[in-house]
């Protein structure tokens, strides 16, 4: 045991997890590599997270970051913020949402924390629907909501929480079901579950559930939902702290592949927008962001230095079409990967889209998880010079890969091979 675990164990939290055996301090990054205390190269496949969204030490960030802090790093929301009205202005636009209003958060768990309060004030209930096998973040709240058990740490909740199929396509009772079947089924089940249940504030997803293993239903099972929803003034909250900012190529934002009824009421981000600041944040409609009566301010959210943050990797992202990346790359990943599964029998699944990909394990000839194979692969991987992470629902079983935006041909191709070593290797 290293000096720095042995100091970790002992004044932090048992529960605060770290990956390997013999888990590694990272200590700097260039593009999509990071290096370790002792010296190791490594691919990074997970991007602390899913938070390196462009690269790391990316010169437009660093710079903007470095210019910001000599001048203020911090007034909190009391004061008038440039850059948090510049960014807000960016992401409204971008948001979908009409007469859209942004407020800043430092968290993920912060976002769906506030998306909560916000919907259960506007609706006058606290009565929430959420997807099982979802996760939406470790504050109370979003504990309440959260339909994984392994991140649910305790069942006492502000909420009454109603769980709703369709978050996880290939297992469950409507796995077999084609997915225009799949979707109908789901309807059936929300349209009864809102029979037995005093009226519901919100729905809260997932695009692509991230913690649950990179899992998802159907193009279109949200669209059809919010013609449910709206029936009965329900409202969507899509959380898209994972999904957003391009990630999965195909879209900008996750719920762009459930659109057909429009945008979301309520959409939650954070991690990529940051590139590894601390940057979340909700966009709502006016009527639903101004319906709080009382005082309520972000000591920290929208800070100087992160606005500068994200307006530099905003800035970058578009410039460079990464989100034309993901789907490029993310594509021929997704190939790859594919046909190494088709060799490998512990491989149940290769699922995702873009670059926000999941390998799903299983015991070999069953359908049962295998948390020990997802163990071992990522020792493997990271014996190999690639980080990536790992999620699943009822059981740790997912390789999580989601590498930073601006992977290249060359990068995913490396990943890969090492990826397919760690496998076969089972």
């Amino acid at each position: 045991m290293s000096d720095l675990y042995a100091r970790h164990r002992s004044v932090l939290p048992d529960w605060l997890a770290l990956y390997y055996e013999d888990p590694i301090e990272i200590t700097h990054g260039e593009g999509r590599h990071v290096w370790d205390s002792e010296g190791n190269k490594y691919l990074d496949f997970f991007g602390g997270i899913l938070t390196t969204m462009t690269a790391h030490a990316l010169p437009e960030v660093t710079k903007a970051v470095s210019e910001q802090a000599g001048r203020i790093l911090h007034s909190s929301t009391l004061y008038l913020n440039r850059q948090m009205v510049e960014l807000a202005e960016r992401i409204a636009q971008l948001s979908g949402i009409p007469d859209a209003r942004v407020f800043f958060t430092t968290s993920g768990t912060e976002a769906n924390d506030t998306a909560l309060l916000l919907a259960t004030t506007h609706r006058r209930s606290n009565t929430i629907l959420a997807m099982r096998n979802s996760y939406h973040g470790r504050s109370f709240s979003a504990v309440g909501i959260t339909g994984n058990r392994g991140w649910s740490p305790t069942s006492l909740s502000p909420l009454q929480t109603l769980y709703v199929h369709g978050g996880v396509r290939t297992r469950g009772p409507y796995a077999s079901l084609s997915d225009a079947d799949f979707i109908a089924a789901c309807v059936d089940d929300l349209r009864d579950l809102l029979g037995h249940t005093r009226p519901p504030a919100a729905l809260i997803a997932e695009p692509i559930q991230g913690v649950g293993g990179f899992t998802s239903g159907p193009d279109g099972l949200y669209a059809a939902f919010r013609e449910v929803l709206a029936e009965r003034g329900i409202l969507w909250i899509a959380d898209e702290v994972q999904t957003g900012w391009g990630r999965t190529g195909d879209h900008f934002w996750g719920w762009q592949a459930h659109g057909r009824n429009g945008p979301p009421d309520i959409l939650t981000f954070a991690k990529g927008i940051g590139n590894g600041s601390s940057i979340g944040g909700v966009v709502a409609r006016a009527e639903i962001m101004n319906c709080l009566d009382a005082n309520s301010i972000s000591t920290f959210g929208g800070t100087q230095i992160t606005m500068a943050a994200g307006l530099a990797n905003l800035n970058y992202l578009l410039e460079h079409d990464l989100q034309g990346n993901a789907r490029r790359v993310g594509g021929l990943l997704m190939e790859r990967l594919r046909g190494v599964a088709a060799q490998v029998p512990h491989v149940r699944e290769v699922r995702g889209r873009g670059l926000m990909l999941g390998v799903e394990l299983v015991k070999p000839g069953t359908d049962q998880a295998d948390p020990d194979a997802a163990a071992a692969v990522l020792e493997a991987t990271r014996a190999g010079g690639l980080l990536i992470g790992k999620g699943g629902g009822h059981n740790t079983s997912a390789l999580r890969i989601a590498p930073p935006l601006s992977l290249t041909v060359a990068e995913a191709e490396e990943g890969a091979a090492i990826l397919e070593s760690a496998l076969r290797s089972l």
